[in-house]
C-alpha cells in the first residue's frame, strides 16, 4: 500500500510529504490520519526540532477529495476522520513550516494555514473554493483568515473563492516568503536547518504556544503571562547555553525538547 505521507529527516529537520500526487493530494480521511501520526510521533522524537510540510508533485493539497465529497452529497459517507481537531498542528510543541508548492486550496489551505509558518512557490495557485463548492468557511478560517489578511482581504478570498497566486498569497500575509518554484524546498529546508540549529527547542516551543493562545487573550494578559515564562525560562539550560554560545562566537548547543 502506497504511504499517504512520505518521511525523511536529516540535520534535525523531518519533512513530511503528502503523497497522492495523483490527486494533487486530496485530502482523505487516511491521509489526515496519517499527518496527525507522524506530528505526534515527531513531537515525541528528540532527533526532530523543526517540520516542514509540503506536497508531491504539482499540488500541495487541492481541498477535500472529490469521493468524499460526492459519499458526503448522496448520504454513503462511511469515513472514519481523525479525532483529533484539525488544528491539531498548532498544538504540536515544534515549528511546522509549510511548503506550498503547488494546488493550495479548500481543506487544503487550511492545512497551510495552520502551520506556524508557510514559504510558497510564487505561480502555485491557491483559493478557499467553499463558496463555489455550497459550503461555509471551514474548519477556522473564518478565524484564522481575518487576523492574516484583514477582514476586507479575508471576505474577498471566502466570498468570491476567487483563484489567485502564492505571490499575492505573500502579499496578502498568509505566507512568509514567496519564491520561485525551482527553490522552494531549497529555502524553506535552509530555513527550517537555522531555526534546528540556532533556535532553543524549548523556547521554540513556547512562543509557538504564546502566539497561538495569545490571539484570544488581552495585551495586560499577554504581558503577565509572559512575565510567569520569562522567569521559568531563566532557570533552563538552554538560557545558559544560550548566553554562552553567544559570548563564546559558536553555535549553541541546545538540549532537545
Amino acid at each position: 500500500m502506497v504511504d499517504p505521507v512520505l518521511s525523511s529527516i536529516e540535520r534535525g529537520v523531518l519533512t513530511l510529504t503528502f503523497n497522492r500526487p495523483d490527486r494533487l493530494n486530496a485530502w482523505t480521511d487516511e491521509m489526515g490520519r496519517r499527518y496527525f501520526d507522524q506530528l505526534a510521533e515527531a513531537e515525541k522524537n528528540p532527533e526532530v526540532r523543526v517540520i516542514v510540510v509540503t506536497g508531491a508533485g504539482r499540488g500541495f493539497c487541492a481541498g477535500a477529495d472529490f469521493q468524499t465529497l460526492t459519499a458526503l452529497q448522496d448520504g454513503s459517507y462511511a469515513g472514519r476522520p481523525d479525532p483529533r481537531p484539525t488544528t491539531f498542528p498548532t498544538t504540536i510543541g515544534k515549528p511546522v513550516i509549510a511548503a506550498v508548492n503547488g494546488a493550495c486550496a479548500g481543506l487544503g489551505m487550511v492545512h497551510a494555514l495552520l502551520c506556524d509558518l508557510v514559504f510558497t512557490a510564487a505561480e502555485a495557485k491557491w483559493t478557499t473554493a467553499f463558496a463555489r463548492r455550497g459550503l461555509i468557511a471551514e474548519y477556522g478560517m473564518s478565524w484564522i483568515l481575518p487576523r492574516l489578511a484583514g477582514q476586507a482581504r479575508a471576505m474577498d478570498l471566502l466570498l468570491s473563492g476567487r483563484t489567485f497566486t502564492g505571490a499575492e498569497a505573500c502579499e496578502l500575509g498568509l505566507a512568509a516568503r514567496s519564491v520561485p518554484g525551482e527553490r522552494l524546498m531549497e529555502e524553506t529546508l535552509a530555513y527550517a536547518r537555522e531555526l534546528a540549529t540556532h533556535s532553543s527547542p524549548a523556547s521554540m516551543a513556547v512562543i509557538k504556544r504564546q502566539v497561538w493562545g495569545d490571539w484570544q487573550q488581552s495585551l495586560e494578559a499577554s504581558e503577565s503571562a509572559a512575565k510567569r515564562l520569562m522567569a521559568e525560562s531563566f532557570a533552563r539550560p538552554d538560557f545558559v547555553e544560550g548566553v554562552a554560545s553567544f559570548v563564546e562566537r559558536r553555535d549553541p548547543d541546545f538540549p532537545p525538547l
